[in-house]
């Protein structure tokens, strides 16, 4: 689109800079606040897989105990289950994310007469796994969904900054030099007009 080099567009053009300047701090503010959340979000989620593969490594040692015992593994699956995930969200500047609040579990009823001495504490562990993989696939959500927010306030950023901004400057200044050079030419036109008024009356 060609620019129109005239007064309203000018003042149009300063206008739209000016909303630009007024707005680009505050863009640039949520950026930064949006950015240290990814990086504390990374941090608990690396935590948290960390965590998750020490528990597995922990319950893995229970296994030969599984494979040397009378007890059918399968039934030791059935004896807890997930009831409920208590997910809510929380607003970080404009971003709505996940927040693991609570896991409720079921647990079946066993004899610990019947059950070897292990049992009580395979069941805990699975209950930290179960617990664990759930808070994981939340903090990978909150990771994806930061990220993603991170990177579309930046492209704002730099679409205020390397674009919008840099642009309406070079459109101000050109206008201005069109302007200019129209009033001296006009302030020439109208010399020159005096100048041959002037020659005439002699």
């Amino acid at each position: 689109m060609k620019l129109a080099l005239n007064k309203t567009t000018l003042k149009r053009t300063r206008d739209e800079l000016k909303t630009y300047k007024k707005f680009l701090p505050s863009l640039d503010l949520k950026r930064q606040q949006l950015l240290a959340a990814l990086k504390v979000a990374r941090v608990e989620l690396a935590t948290a897989e960390v965590k998750y593969a020490e528990l597995e490594a922990k319950v893995a040692n229970t296994y030969p105990l599984l494979g040397s015992s009378t007890v059918r593994t399968r039934n030791l699956g059935s004896l807890i289950r997930v009831l409920e995930v208590e997910i809510v969200e929380e607003n970080l500047v404009g971003t709505r994310l996940p927040v693991a609040k609570a896991v409720r579990f079921e647990l079946a009823e066993y004899s610990r007469m019947v059950m070897p001495f292990w049992v009580d504490l395979l069941v805990e562990n699975l209950k930290q796994i179960a617990e664990l993989r759930i808070l994981l696939q939340v903090r990978q959500e909150r990771v994806k969904l930061l990220d993603h927010a991170a990177r579309r306030i930046t492209q704002r950023v730099n679409l205020f900054e390397k674009v919008l901004i840099p642009q309406s400057e070079a459109s101000i200044r050109k206008i201005v030099i069109f302007l200019s050079d129209q009033e001296r030419a006009a302030v020439v036109r109208s010399k020159i007009a005096k100048n041959k008024a002037g020659q005439k009356e002699r």
